[in-house]
């Protein structure tokens, strides 16, 4: 996979060349270039953003020097049908998830343009569509100073999904969200540190029932931390044993959906 990442501080993506995605790119599994949109302007200053249009506070990105990165950037294109696919961290984008990082790392080329100020020029956006797979891409409901720390996530969370990135691929399967459910808790020796135990199934060699006390750790932590990921969760098929378990939790199944079960007459408060 080719990756470019445009930003006027290049040095902030440093950390890309450190860790697993670091030997990836040594490893020649990741083909990744990082531009200073700076390189792109034409006026002695170097200047990459204005006024706005309309008034308001803070500056906006000029339209040309972003057309010339990414003019430059879509010529490299690898060999193959498509369009490459440019990513814009924006707070007004789609949200980031596990799945749509496993939609991009299928792709053979991403573009990152790192927004700054009050954001691109949008004609920018718009005139990219021609050349570009455009994506505004949100990696939460907060505002970041620029795209960077953003694309820092995006792409460690993309990479390490290439085959190869990662030592042990089957590591990939049993993380938080890659089945809607968040992971089940992990220890390792000792058995017992300052008086607290490992959980005892882990222990017993059962690895039928490691599985069953690691799946409903899956359930029970998902429902305490993120609710509204069961809300979203398939449970269609779910076995005997995961119905059950869910509901210990407070949950039923209806039409395929999770929903919190209605409260018993013994627990209904005056």
């Amino acid at each position: 996979m080719r990756v470019d990442v445009v930003s006027i501080f290049p040095e902030y993506l440093a950390p890309l060349e450190l860790s697993l995605i670091g030997k990836a790119r040594q490893d020649g599994l990741l083909d990744l270039h990082v531009h200073d949109l700076r390189a792109f302007t034409t006026d002695r200053h170097r200047t990459v953003d204005d006024t706005p249009y309309g008034g308001g506070a803070g500056m906006v990105m000029k339209a040309e020097p972003w057309a010339q990165a990414l003019s430059s950037i879509a010529e490299k294109r690898p060999e193959g049908p498509g369009k490459p696919v440019l990513i814009v961290p924006s707070p007004a984008g789609e949200r980031f998830t596990q799945a749509l990082a496993y939609e991009l790392a299928e792709e053979k080329h991403l573009a990152f343009a790192c927004g700054r100020y009050e954001g691109i020029d949008e004609r920018v956006i718009e005139w990219a569509h021609e050349h570009f797979t455009v994506r505004p891409v949100s990696l939460g409901d907060y505002v970041l100073n620029g795209g960077e720390v953003a694309v820092l996530a995006m792409v460690e969370a993309i990479g390490r999904l290439l085959p190869g990135v990662v030592g042990n691929p089957e590591s990939l399967v049993e993380e938080s969200h890659s089945d809607g459910l968040l992971e089940y808790p992990v220890y390792t020796k000792p058995s017992v540190w300052r008086e607290r135990e490992v959980p005892p199934v882990l222990l017993s060699g059962n690895h039928g029932k490691i599985a069953q006390w690691r799946r409903h750790e899956q359930f029970r932590r998902t429902a305490e931390r993120r609710p509204d990921l069961l809300e979203a969760f398939d449970a269609g098929k779910l076995p005997r044993a995961d119905r059950t378990a869910l509901q210990d939790l407070g949950y039923v199944v209806v039409n395929g959906r999770l929903q919190p079960r209605p409260a018993r007459p013994e627990e209904q408060q005056d």
